[in-house]
This record gives structure tokens, sequence and C-alpha cells, in this order.
């Protein structure tokens, strides 16, 4: 058997898909131990029983840098990778080296924005995997933008450097001997990339702890059912939007029911009656199952698990990878963007009745569905991975003789 060491950066995002393939990988008697800076998220996401390795980094919302609100485009790239990113890899770099010699594994698998784990396999000779948690890097993101893209070649380079091998050539974000898409050509576009070391696997949906309690007899089975959420990164700067779907949905109360999620509990007043329901979190993956639309911030786990269900979206993107999802899901037909900055009631409302209404949207929605589930998950992700390490104990056997 095999040993996997799962390299993760503190977002609850870039956990989740990878969870279901380490349980997998266990579930098939290989070893499984994972490197992140924030180890009960990761407990709390992948079990109790994990077995993780923590390290330094920044954790969201432990203070640090905070992001203007206003910065957009470039410039909120620029800030992520100089203030967040980057720091990230520094500091996860020791934590990477101190588990390597701890846990000895045989492949190291990276998630695409924790380079350290790249690297530093990279500097020790180890194979490792790329876990894409988003296909924004994809999607032809950096076009049209060659100074950003080579201003982040040149940060790469400075990493690798400090971290990696000086002597390496591969992108940290694409691993040169496996690469893992959680999403599928058919959601990414004409542009997704082919290659014999790309595996587009589809979402990688794993069971999720329960949580608190969620009121299933409150859903009324006669009237149709929309989620909003902004995920579990975007409370600070949600507010404004979830009022204005608030005063939307309520406009349409006699035919549909809402579910909000309002982590930050920045909606005043009742947060429940028989036709909207504001809750800080609920259990995602099986309130999926009962609704008619989503409205959410793009975010690439949340988009994915709505079209795994077949539920079309209105997305409102906020922020990092978000518009390049949300085009996305325009250029599939699943769903209506609106500005999240700038949206309204009315213009909300319009967008919700648009895909609610429009045959149009739910059909792409569920082709898209389709090609999600052919892909094989967690399942396909592990036997990729599987012979990933299968190879490289081949050929270290072979060298050896």
């Amino acid at each position: 058997m095999s040993g996997f060491l799962f390299v993760v950066p503190p977002l609850v995002g870039h956990i989740n898909p990878p969870v279901g393939v380490a349980a997998r990988l266990a579930a098939l008697g290989h070893r499984v131990a994972w490197v992140c800076a924030d180890p009960p998220l990761v407990r709390r996401l992948a079990g109790e029983d994990a077995q993780v390795f923590g390290c330094a980094g920044p954790v969201p919302g432990a203070g640090g840098a905070v992001r203007p609100p206003e910065l957009r485009g470039a410039e909120a790239l620029k800030f992520l990778w100089e203030w967040y990113l980057v720091p990230l890899a520094d500091a996860m770099a020791p934590g990477v080296r101190a588990a390597v010699g701890d846990f000895r594994p045989d492949v190291v698998v990276a998630d695409q924005q924790a380079f350290a784990g790249a690297l530093v396999a990279e500097r020790l000779g180890l194979p490792w995997a790329t876990s894409a948690t988003t296909s924004a890097e994809f999607a032809g993101a950096y076009d049209g933008l060659p100074r950003v893209a080579e201003w982040l070649r040149q940060r790469l380079t400075e990493l690798r450097t400090r971290i990696g091998d000086p002597a390496g050539t591969a992108d940290p974000r694409h691993s040169p001997h496996l690469l893992l898409v959680f999403s599928t050509p058919e959601f990414i576009g004409p542009q997704a990339p082919l290659g014999q070391r790309i595996h587009y696997v589809g979402p990688s949906l794993a069971d999720r702890p329960a949580g608190p309690g969620f009121p299933w007899e409150w859903l009324d089975l006669g009237r149709t059912k929309v989620l909003v959420t902004l995920g579990t990164a975007n409370a600070d700067a949600g507010g404004r939007f979830l009022a204005e779907c608030r005063t939307a949905l309520r406009e349409r109360a006699d035919r549909v029911q809402a579910v909000l999620v309002d982590p930050g509990g920045t909606l005043p007043g009742d947060r429940a009656d028989k036709d909207m329901l504001i809750l800080p979190s609920v259990p995602q993956l099986p309130l999926l199952e009962r609704m008619d639309a989503v409205v959410c911030h793009a975010g690439h786990n949340t988009v994915c698990e709505a079209l795994w269900h077949g539920v079309p979206l209105v997305v409102a993107p906020v922020r990092d990878d978000q518009p390049v999802v949300a085009a996305q899901v325009v250029d599939a037909g699943a769903g209506v963007r609106v500005r999240f900055g700038r949206v309204t009631a009315p213009r909300l409302g319009a967008a919700l009745d648009t895909v609610l209404h429009d045959r149009v949207h739910r059909a792409a929605a569920t082709r898209v569905s389709t090609a999600f589930r052919a892909a094989g998950g967690a399942r396909a992700a592990a036997v990729h991975l599987e012979r990933l390490a299968a190879n490289s104990s081949r050929r270290r056997a072979d060298e050896s003789q």
C-alpha cells in the first residue's frame, strides 16, 4: 500500500474536494495524512480521526492583511498573491518538509494554491499531483493580461529559489506528473486543456459533518425553493446583497420559499417564518437535492455542487476566481450573472425568475450534471493517484537495479 500526503490551504473550498478522495484511498488500505495551517478545520471536514500535520501560515479571519473591499480585477489578484498565497507558501514550507520526513509519503497531493506542497516535493524528488479545486486556471483567466501573467511567474520563480529546486521548471500550479481537475470540459468550455497527465474527475462530494439540525419539516413541497449563499469567506461583504435578496424573495413569497445563509448575522429581524428561513449555516449537499435554484457568489464548490444536482444558478461573483467561474456558468447556459456590488432587488428578482421559468437554463444544468456524474469524482481521482504511486514505485525499483 502507498502513502499520500495532502497539502492544503486553510480554506474550506480547497479542503472539501479532496476529502472524498482521501477517504476513498483510506478505504482501499492506503496511508493518508494532511498538512494544513488549521488542523482543526481539516478534522472538522475530514473527520476527527484524520492524521493532520500542523504548519505555520496565515489563516483567514485570524488577523493578518485585510483586503480592501473595493479591490477588483488584476489588483485584487495581485493582493491575493502578494499578501496571502506567497506568504502562505513560505510559512508552510518547513511544516511540509517535516511532515514528509515523518510520514514518508509515496505521493504528495498539493492543492493548486498550496505552492509549498509542490515545491517541497520537487526539491525532495517526490512525485506530486495537483489538486485543482477551482477551474479558473484553465479558462484563460490571464488572456489579454500578459503583465499580470509575467508578474505571477516572477513570484513563483522567487518562491522556487527559496523553497523548491532552483533547477526545477514545472509550474507548481500544474504538476507534470498528474493534474486532477474537479470539473469537466463540459463546464469549463472549449479552452479546457487536454493532455495525458490531465484528468477531469468532476466534483468530489463526500459526506460532511451534519452540524446543527435543519428543520426539514419547514420545507413546503408545494412551492418553488431557492437557496441563497455567499460561501464561507464573504460574510464581511455580503450584508447589502443578502438584504436585496431578501426583498426580492419576499415579493415572490406566494410561490417561492427561500433559505438564506447568513453566517455574519447581517440581516436583522426575524430569522424564520413560513416563507423564509435565515440560518448561519446549512447542510448544503442534502439541501440542494430539494432546491429549484441557487443564488450564490460563484464559488467553485457551491457552483459545482448545485450543478451536480442539476440546479440552475444566479451568480454574483465577489472576487478571486469567482468572475471566471461565473462566466463558465453563463457560457454553459446554466445560469444568469448579476453584479454583486450594484444589484437591486428588482434586477435580482428578474434574474431569479429567468432561471426558475426558462427551461433552457435547467436543461443546461442537467447536461452539466450528467457530465459531472460520469467523470467519476473521488473514485476516479483515487484510481489516478494509485496509478501515479505504482508507476513511481516501479521507476524507483528500475533505477535501483
